[in-house]
């Protein structure tokens, strides 16, 4: 007999729940909360506890059955959030107080708007934000955090939650372009030149491009992807968290949902971009090249995305975190939004104002972004 008895469980990975039961809290428009994708983190070995990543994922069960989750992490630094709470630490230990560990609900590695909050209903996703705050005290955490909501979820969350914002610079499509001329058509006559010029210098240097998804690429191309991520890193210096056996576990396991971008020059594939996509949306996540040219970069990351969008049918396109250099190329300044429970009352007030104060000049900047749209007025 059912009695409507809920209880909560810690979990230590999602191999402890099905797929078809997680995946049965959400519509399935996202990929980067789908059961594959998050179980595949930590199945291939991207997430390790020495890297501050250690699963701990809240889960709210009624009558034996899952009915709401959210994909949750300790954390013990705040590497690959996007987030940046480096001054909030830093207050901590000023004062004494341990900032680590900490709660974080969010896709590791993703700076991607989505839902983390995963019920079927605003009761039970409230149930989880309630648990998230019990658990933090109980637990002696300092801190809970839900990174990158979606603007959907923004009213599950009440007063004692601080908001955050940042912006991101989205591309989408208001209805009326069909190909890449009406995207150009929309713009002013310097952005379309520019960009019109970008792309003849590519297309000059002998560069073509091929857009494979999952379940068209072959073990190849995959391991060529690898390569151009890793090259990526090591440019910069970083260690790569993704493995190879990830990406193939994507391939096999979101055929679709996977969009790899290659450039070649003749024979040789020289850069690529990897992509996921997931309802109207294409999100772009990784770069990496072998060759230096003139707007390889941008062809391969941003112009071949929109050309995918346009012939796909899809109405946004999120290339990833910063870069004002996207502006110039049609994504326009979004506000992106998370949430932050701060057990010590003395710190949530005081991170309150600073929270607000954040939120101003943000405000402010993304605002003077706009004003530099190289759309046409009303265009979009």
């Amino acid at each position: 007999m059912r009695d409507g008895t809920t209880g909560i469980r810690l979990l230590d990975g999602l191999a402890d729940v099905s797929a078809d039961a997680w995946d049965a809290l959400h519509d399935g428009r996202n990929p980067f909360v789908a059961h594959a994708f998050l179980g595949g983190l930590e199945q291939h070995g991207c997430l390790r506890e020495d890297w501050g990543w250690t699963p701990r994922h809240l889960t709210l069960w009624r009558d034996g059955a899952l009915v709401a989750a959210a994909p949750a992490y300790l954390k013990t630094n705040s590497h690959g959030e996007f987030v940046f709470d480096h001054a909030w630490a830093n207050a901590y230990a000023r004062y004494g107080h341990d900032y680590f560990p900490k709660w974080l609900c969010a896709v590791p590695y993703s700076p991607v708007t989505g839902p983390r909050l995963l019920a079927r209903t605003a009761e039970d996703r409230r149930a989880l934000l309630q648990q998230l705050q019990m658990k933090t005290v109980e637990d002696g955490l300092s801190s809970a955090h839900v990174n990158f909501h979606s603007g959907a979820q923004a009213t599950d969350f009440d007063a004692d939650w601080l908001a955050r914002i940042d912006v991101q610079y989205h591309w989408r499509n208001p209805g009326d372009w069909s190909n890449f001329d009406d995207y150009l058509g929309a713009m002013d006559h310097k952005h379309r030149k520019n960009i019109r010029q970008e792309r003849a210098r590519v297309a000059r240097a002998g560069v073509t491009f091929r857009v494979l998804h999952g379940d068209e690429a072959g073990d190849d191309d995959l391991v060529t992807m690898y390569r151009f991520y890793l090259q990526t890193f090591a440019e910069y210096g970083n260690s790569p968290a993704l493995t190879l056996a990830f990406l193939r576990h994507l391939a096999a396991t979101m055929p679709r949902q996977l969009v790899l971008v290659f450039a070649d020059l003749g024979d040789t594939p020289v850069a690529g971009a990897l992509c996921l996509r997931g309802g109207d949306t294409l999100y772009g996540r990784y770069w990496g090249a072998i060759a230096t040219l003139p707007g390889l970069h941008f062809e391969t990351c941003y112009y071949q995305g929109i050309d995918y969008c346009l012939r796909e049918g899809l109405h946004h396109f999120e290339p990833g975190a910063q870069g004002e250099h996207k502006l110039a190329r049609g994504f326009l300044p979004t506000i992106v939004h998370s949430r932050h429970w701060i057990a010590d009352p003395q710190f949530r007030r005081a991170l309150r104002e600073w929270c607000a104060q954040e939120a101003q000049s943000i405000r402010g900047y993304a605002a003077t972004l706009a004003a530099s749209s190289p759309f046409k007025p009303s265009a979009t």
